[in-house]
């Protein structure tokens, strides 16, 4: 009995100082931070309908489109199911580009663009890819000091003996993409000045 009085606080003395409670902690707030990363994309993915349902009042014949953002739709709540960053990632990427097209059939129909519950849905589509790049930042600063701290000894020692291993950043899927993807709800580009006569190669 007296041994045991004894053992149990060693005990803890050795796990806090070998970092047992703070790769917990740590790991934990990523486990947060990856959570709101699913919350902000579901949220995303919850829109689409009723953005989808808006446009196809006005522009019933667009059917491919309707059908490439369904499917680009079902891909991204497939992958947070997953749990899979990297498919999170893809997915929803794929979404963005489904969604550029949708929003773009508003060109076509003035009616579409002054209608005031696509613009409150592209408002809240805007607000939510916002979001998803804050959890996005959140959540990679997390890994990063996670993985920083169980990288120094004696955690490494300790991440090892309880089975807890470097944590996946949430990557952009477009090589050299410096910021989130964004669907572009304004005006089309201006086209591009022509060149300047006597601006062409000579042969």
């Amino acid at each position: 009995m007296r041994r045991t009085r004894f053992f149990v606080p060693l005990l803890a003395l050795a796990l806090t100082g070998c970092g047992y409670n703070r790769i917990q902690t740590l790991d934990e707030q990523v486990n947060g931070f990856e959570g709101q990363i699913k919350v902000q994309l579901q949220r995303r993915a919850d829109l689409v309908p009723n953005l989808v349902e808006t446009v196809k009042g006005i522009a019933q014949q667009e059917q491919t489109v309707f059908i490439a953002v369904a499917e680009a739709r079902s891909k991204l709540g497939g992958a947070i199911q997953s749990g899979d960053l990297a498919q999170m990632s893809t997915a929803n990427q794929g979404l963005t580009g489904a969604l550029g097209r949708l929003i773009a059939i508003s060109e076509a129909y003035p009616e579409l663009k002054s209608n005031e519950n696509f613009k409150a849905l592209q408002d809240q589509l805007e607000g939510t890819e916002n979001r998803i790049s804050t959890a996005r930042q959140d959540y990679n600063t997390a890994v990063q000091g996670y993985n920083s701290y169980i990288r120094q000894f004696p955690q490494v020692l300790t991440a090892k003996l309880i089975g807890k291993h470097a944590r996946v950043y949430f990557e952009l899927t477009t090589p050299g993409a410096a910021e989130a993807p964004k669907v572009n709800f304004g005006a089309p580009a201006a086209p591009a000045a022509p060149a300047a006569p006597g601006a062409a190669k000579r042969p």
